[in-house]
């Protein structure tokens, strides 16, 4: 995705073309920030638009109040930001990173893989393309909720599913919605995030590299050495 607009008082246009591509500001799939919205802003909100979608599959019956969520990256902090947005008050997330900066979200709080809680919880949202691991943490008749996306190889043993009586919804955001959701969702989040979090909170979640090192990040994301912050924001504009 790439974000851009015409001129420094124009809103952020978030468009599903390459990074750094030029587009129509009426491009299909393009979504508009809130006049105003800080350019960290809008980016998050990108990730936050993806949970909030999915977790409207969920239906109302979800425990939303201590869910966990699995991965520590920018779909798992959308997720994060979105079950806060919602009312939770305490959200686990469970990750291998000991110091994550998702766990500046209101509420969040940190579940080390060694903290012994599988299968106490009433929903577990995978953002990490990880559903054996997530499925390990779900009670009986919870609900695991798949958001990341898991390798070819990855799977949920049905049987398991059978006679815990889980609930598994896929929580793409790309599957069948109305008219209008998308942007509807994008405006939701980026508009939440602007009226109730610190907009230098929403700012530390990001890293600015310049597009020319575009290449070279990439090399680091899904890596041990990849940068703390989730988003990582290239400008293309950057010597």
């Amino acid at each position: 995705m790439t974000l851009g607009r015409q001129h420094d008082r124009a809103g952020w246009v978030l468009a599903p073309v390459p990074h750094g591509a030029a587009f129509p500001p009426g491009i299909t799939g393009a979504v508009t920030a809130p006049p105003g919205v800080p350019v960290a802003t809008a980016a998050v909100a990108r990730f936050q638009q993806i949970a909030l979608l999915g977790l409207d599959r969920l239906g109302a019956g979800a425990e939303l109040d201590r869910a966990v969520v699995v991965g520590s990256g920018p779909v798992a902090l959308g997720v994060a930001l979105e079950l806060a947005r919602r009312g939770a008050t305490t959200i686990r997330v469970a990750t291998s990173r000991p110091r994550p900066p998702i766990l500046a979200v209101p509420g969040a709080t940190f579940l080390p893989p060694d903290a012994g809680v599988a299968g106490d919880a009433g929903l577990v949202i995978d953002a990490a393309g990880t559903p054996e691991r997530a499925a390990c943490l779900l009670a009986p008749g919870g609900v695991l909720g798949l958001l990341g996306t898991p390798p070819l190889t990855s799977g949920v043993a049905a049987l398991a599913a059978h006679r815990g009586g889980w609930t598994v919804t896929g929580m793409h955001e790309l599957a069948p919605a109305e008219a209008g959701a998308y942007q509807a969702a994008y405006t939701t989040a980026a508009a939440w995030l602007a009226d109730h979090l610190d907009s230098q909170l929403v700012e530390s979640w990001c890293r600015t590299v310049p597009g020319r090192l575009a290449p070279r990040a990439y090399r680091f994301l899904g890596t041990p050495a990849r940068p703390a912050e989730p988003v990582i924001l290239f400008d293309w504009q950057a010597p």
